[in-house]
């Protein structure tokens, strides 16, 4: 939510049964390698980034098919300094008690325990307050393979006091097609630099060997320009 005041994100049941859902805020931090890992004491600016975002509903019940808007708010204190605040909203998945296990445990005569996987998705909700710049670069580029197929590393490094997220584009010259596009490419606030992997699959692996440009342009929804960087390698 980069420079807005409000949004809204659509939740989608696309099983084939009735699922609900809780919807929370919780702090995560990026690593070094572009996993992220929740944060267990959130410092006073990470407790600030939570007060600011106001949302609703808070549960979802949907039915199959079904989808439901969550709307969230801005609400920023007067003297809040200029900064970027990231929070991530959290859906996880309510299961429903099984009636089949219930009634096995009643009739066991010892301990029985039940183990419920709780599946949860997250994404980055991002307030920005001020003039904020970032600037990106594409370094190391390299290649692993495996049995034929070849994964594309690369480091994506990061300055400016913002996080950045945009869109990758693998491609070789003469190719009419690039040999893979990855969106959702972010590097926070937190990193200064993070290793970014993609999967080329069969086709584009077989392609990989040779002169190969990778570049990065900035999603749009910030009154900053997009950051966009390439870099070329010979693998």
């Amino acid at each position: 939510m980069a420079d807005n005041t409000g949004a809204e994100v659509i939740l989608n049941n696309k099983g084939r049964e009735s699922a609900t859902y809780r919807v929370s805020l919780v702090i995560k931090k990026m690593l070094p390698d572009g996993q992220l890992e929740d944060v267990v004491e959130p410092s006073a600016e990470q407790q600030q980034a939570l007060s600011i975002i106001s949302y609703a509903p808070r549960k979802v019940v949907l039915a199959p098919g079904q989808s439901q808007t969550v709307r969230l708010g801005a609400h920023a204190p007067i003297d809040l300094p200029d900064g970027e605040y990231r929070v991530h909203m959290l859906f996880r998945a309510i299961p429903d008690a099984d009636p089949a296990a219930r009634d096995v445990n009643a009739q066991a005569s010892g301990l029985s325990i039940m183990l419920t996987p709780v599946y949860g998705v997250s994404i980055p909700v991002i307030t920005r307050k001020g003039e904020l710049e970032a600037q990106a670069k594409i370094e190391n580029i390299r290649v692993e393979r495996d049995r034929g197929r070849a994964t594309l590393l690369f480091d994506l490094a990061r300055s400016g006091n913002r996080s950045i997220s945009g869109t990758v584009l693998v491609s070789k010259a003469g190719s009419a097609d690039p040999l893979a596009e990855v969106k959702g490419v972010s590097a926070y606030r937190e990193v200064d630099r993070r290793t970014v992997a993609i999967d080329l699959g069969d086709r584009a692996s077989a392609q990989l060997k040779g002169l190969v440009t990778v570049s990065f342009r900035e999603d749009s929804g910030s009154t900053s320009a997009p950051v966009i960087t390439e870099a070329r390698a010979s693998l």
